[in-house]
């Protein structure tokens, strides 16, 4: 028999068939209105705006609940400055010759290189790191599991959150990215996993028209 101790479901809502039915188009509708933003004002953005997305990231649900995930907000212009140049050597690298033509052919579309100056730029920089060792409460050294699958729905989370909020986001994954870890001061022993960018729009701020290709239900959905 488990150890577990089993208390009474809490704070869970049914709504009548039409209600869900509304709700989850409106909340879908929202959703593929968010585009892939790589032009930002430097419009500042509320902290508790930022501190409520990441408590709503914290929330997603994880391997034996440990929760295996950091997230540094960097606001210091001289760790973005640094940050933009180290992750700017790597995208120079990748575009350089270290990325396969096939890759290189996907990207050509959405029209990307190595110049990131939104690192510097945009006013929210998430770096979100994911942890090997950790538990359920902090200080303790338990093996994580499930990480990536853990972390990765978390940062979905937290992209949703920011984009509820009314903020446009970007996720940026230089490889390697080992570097964030002196300059966001983590130790060795996290991973960096991704850097979420978001703010606001700036006034000419345009999107590829190719990002604008979604499969559709039919196409991404199987019912047996």
């Amino acid at each position: 028999m488990g150890t577990e101790k089993r208390i009474p479901l809490e704070n869970y809502v049914q709504y009548p068939e039409a209600e869900m039915r509304e709700r989850v188009s409106r909340f879908t509708q929202n959703l593929l209105r968010r585009r892939t933003v790589r032009d930002y004002s430097d419009k500042p953005v509320e902290r508790a705006v930022i501190e409520q997305a990441i408590m709503a990231a914290g929330s997603a649900p994880s391997g034996a609940n440990h929760q295996p995930w950091h997230f540094v907000v960097l606001s210091d212009p001289a760790k973005r400055k640094a940050l933009r140049e180290a992750a700017e050597a790597e995208e120079k690298a990748f575009y350089d010759g270290k990325a396969p033509q096939e890759w290189l052919d996907a990207l050509a579309p959405l029209g990307t290189d190595a110049s990131k100056p939104f690192l510097e730029h945009a006013p929210v920089l998430i770096a979100v790191f994911a942890q090997k060792r950790g538990g359920e409460q902090v200080g303790q050294d338990k093996k994580n599991y499930y990480i990536h699958e853990s972390v990765g729905i978390a940062c979905g989370f937290l992209l949703a959150a920011l984009h509820e909020a009314g903020l446009v986001t970007l996720t940026h994954t230089p490889n390697p990215m080992r570097f964030l870890n002196e300059v966001c001061e983590r130790p060795v022993e996290e991973k960096p996993y991704m850097l979420i960018v978001g703010g606001y729009p700036a006034e000419d701020a345009t999107v590829p028209e190719h990002a604008l290709v979604k499969k559709s239900l039919d196409e991404i959905t199987t019912w047996l």
